[in-house]
């Protein structure tokens, strides 16, 4: 069955709803499916036959068509241009997403990438050849090393799940090193679920360690937890729910006294970055996602990259390659016997995502440390005006002022009969994106916001009125119309349940 195909929600007349009849509205053209669309015969290109050729597949060669819709280029063109039409993007408005760090990429960093030299470069390339390339991903782990406080790196992660798999594989590595094998890693509640996915693919066991009443680690309860299996804590910081874990000194030097390591979840370093320098926490290890905190793009699995620092402690068994200066040379150690380090082994296989490092490099060095800087303090800022404007609408999860993203609960729709998917579907219809929902798990309802550093008070102010409407109108009993919302999305209410678990993947004509 074709999206256009598709039965509206119930309590709508689809006779009346012109958009959810497959029309236009306003200049934005209906769609239909690509296969709709095509017609046998149709074609961009027109190829001459050969004059003679000689079959080679013998019975192997294809009987019928392959499956795809016959179109012209303007066809093809037009189909593509309406779909992304259809799309939300931080190029077309705020992307409220919590977690996620949904901000400007800017200009500068794309015309970066595009050079020639970087942009065509290619891994099994002679180092002799990409002298450049290698003194550019240097200088970028020189800058992470300076605004972590940490000695060591590793630059070929991919993503940020990635890094967290590199970090706790050096931890386990000199754990190993020590002779020891131990079998826990404390995670909190809170914590992104990639935390204890990562110990426990690494073969640890996961202890969970709940969170106080004012949102941060139990530190009680968290020493309680601790003892000679422990391996090391995984901890974000500022944590899930936007806040600073006051307390992370104390936690670093339990941990550590215990004989356990202090992976540090970076996903959040954009709010303290050229502020806080983590090693002087007391943290081992920490990835940072160069998307999130450092403008390059972010959204539909990659490109990624999540480089690892790490402590004195931790830098032996940092993963290969690494980079060296040899005689006015720079040089990528690939093998372990090339250096008098411990490598735990490699993560990928060459040295990870140069695009993106290009990018990075190009936004550090047009804010310089200064910047850098006003970029936490600002992310913070506008989260916190967030928080404060909409305290009277709706209910922040927890007393004071947040960092880079302004939680709320879903106490002030309670008795409205709408909930918090109701609400995140109606901002649709107010022209944004939804914020993260029911993240943290930790608090009922949640709806997690953050605005980044890269939004103008304006566009806030617009945001938080959005957001004041719905919240007065899912008071005063307008439940219905939360319950049918989007109405003006092309495709209206979806069922993102039942698209998860039975997806249709092949196109039929039935």
């Amino acid at each position: 069955m074709s999206m256009a195909q598709q039965l509206p929600p119930e309590g709508t007349d689809s006779k009346d709803d012109a958009q959810w009849q497959g029309e236009s509205r306003g200049l934005q053209q209906e769609e239909p499916l690509i296969f709709e669309i095509g017609r046998p015969g149709k074609c961009g290109v027109d190829l001459p036959e050969p004059s003679s050729r000689r079959e080679r597949l013998g019975p192997l060669k294809r009987e019928g068509s392959i499956g795809l819709p016959d179109l012209s280029e303007p066809e093809v063109v037009r189909h593509f241009v309406r779909l992304s039409q259809k799309n939300y993007a931080i190029d077309a408005g705020l992307y409220p997403l919590g977690s996620c760090t949904m901000k400007h990429n800017p200009r500068l960093n794309e015309k970066m990438a595009r050079l020639p030299g970087f942009a065509d470069i290619h891994p099994l390339q002679p180092q002799k050849t990409i002298q450049g390339a290698l003194e550019l991903m240097t200088d970028l782990a020189d800058w992470l090393k300076q605004l972590t406080g940490m000695p060591a790196i590793a630059m070929s992660p991919k993503a940020g799940a990635h890094g967290e798999l590199c970090g706790v594989m050096a931890i386990k590595a000199a754990l190993e090193a020590r002779g020891e094998s131990r079998a826990r890693i404390l995670v909190p509640e809170s914590a992104h679920g990639t935390n204890p996915a990562t110990a426990a693919l690494c073969g640890f066991s996961v202890s969970a360690i709940p969170a106080g009443d004012d949102g941060r680690v139990d530190v009680a309860a968290f020493k309680e937890q601790l003892g000679p299996d422990v391996a090391g804590i995984m901890l974000t910081n500022p944590n899930t729910c936007g806040l600073f874990e006051k307390d992370i000194i104390e936690i670093a030097d339990a941990v550590h006294e215990a004989g356990g390591y202090f992976y540090c979840d970076g996903a959040n370093f954009n709010a303290i970055v050229g502020r806080v320098r983590p090693g002087d926490l007391g943290i081992d290890a920490m990835h940072i996602n160069l998307h999130k905190t450092f403008s390059t793009p972010h959204g539909g699995g990659g490109p990624g990259a999540g480089p690892v620092v790490f402590s004195e402690a931790l830098a032996p068994f940092a993963p290969l390659p690494y980079l060296v200066h040899e005689t006015d040379e720079w040089r990528l150690i690939e093998r372990a016997e090339e250096g008098d380090a411990q490598p735990f082994g490699r993560m990928t296989a060459f040295h990870g995502q140069m695009g993106m490092f290009v990018r990075a490099l190009s936004y550090i060095l047009s804010h310089g440390g200064d910047g850098l800087r006003q970029v936490a303090e600002d992310a913070v800022l506008n989260a916190n005006y967030v928080l404060e404007e909409l305290r009277g609408d709706m209910s922040a999860a927890f007393e004071g002022r947040c960092m880079h993203e302004a939680l709320f609960d879903a106490s002030f729709l309670q008795g409205t009969g709408v909930e918090t998917l109701d609400f995140a579907k109606a901002m649709i219809d107010k022209g944004y994106h939804p914020m993260t929902m029911y993240f943290p798990l930790v608090v009922n309802g949640a709806m997690l916001i953050e605005p980044t550093e890269t939004e103008s008070k304006e566009s806030l102010d617009r945001f938080i009125a959005a957001l004041r409407d719905l919240s007065t109108a899912a008071k005063a009993g307008q439940v219905e119309s939360f319950k049918n919302a989007p109405v003006h999305a092309p495709r209206r209410r979806l069922d993102e349940t039942t698209a998860a678990r039975k997806p249709i993947l092949r196109w039929t004509s039935e």
